[in-house]
């Protein structure tokens, strides 16, 4: 389809068929595809620092709170391939991302390819992917690798998150000096001080963390990440 074309057809398509809401099925906006009043109930995210990232001097920077209105956009994306919803997710989170300092690469939190092929699709590198797009970042998709398949974090106590992450992930050498590591989100922090620790240990002389939505410390268990 000549792309002239195709831009037209696609304006079409969003006036005839306008996107139904992730939320609640009414009318929504054709880029984050909630309607205004599920928008309106994702809050912003908690402040204060995160305890397994502030020894290690990372800016987080999170869009918004990981609660009840969030969840369930977040799972459907994360644990259900809904990449509408990760689309979604990302575009929600890009006004608070473009008054983050900028790195000068995105670096997605890597899963275990046993997990990949467990989930699909992922979730980290989708948002990175989507975020450098629109802030011509680039993504460094091969900087940090994951070598353990790990527990889920949320199936341990605060002592096991932190062992459990110990050596996971290794970082190449002749990263640029300023990288933003990505993920969905933030609980305890302790899967992303593992990655900024690669990162550091590689050379990278500032690591922040960018994620689209930050559990309230202590983490909520009923709204955990599965």
């Amino acid at each position: 389809m000549p792309a002239p074309f195709a831009t037209v057809w696609r304006a079409f398509e969003a006036w005839a068929l306008p996107p139904a809401c992730l939320g609640c099925d009414a009318q929504a906006s054709p880029d984050v595809l909630l309607c205004p009043p599920c928008q309106a109930l994702l809050r912003p995210s908690p402040a204060g620092p995160v305890g397994a990232l502030q020894a290690l001097g990372a800016e987080v920077h999170a869009a918004f709170r990981y609660d009840a209105a969030s969840a369930p956009l977040l799972t459907r994306y994360k644990f259900h391939e809904d990449l509408a919803a990760g689309r979604a997710v990302a575009a929600l989170a890009l006004p608070m991302l473009r008054l983050a300092p900028r790195p000068e690469a995105l670096v997605p939190v890597p899963l275990h390819r046993r997990r990949l092929r467990q989930r699909g699709h992922d979730q980290a590198l989708g948002l990175a992917r989507d975020w450098g797009h629109a802030l011509r970042i680039p993504v460094l998709v091969q900087a940090l690798r994951r070598d353990r398949d790990t527990r889920p974090q949320t199936e341990l106590d605060a002592g096991g998150r932190a062992r459990n992450l110990e050596a996971a992930f290794h970082a190449r050498p002749g990263l640029p000096s300023h990288v933003a590591l990505v993920d969905d989100v933030l609980t305890t922090g302790n899967t992303a001080a593992a990655g900024v620790r690669a990162l550091r240990a590689a050379g990278v002389a500032r690591v922040d963390v960018w994620v689209a939505a930050r559990a309230p410390v202590p983490t909520d268990r009923s709204l955990a990440v599965p």
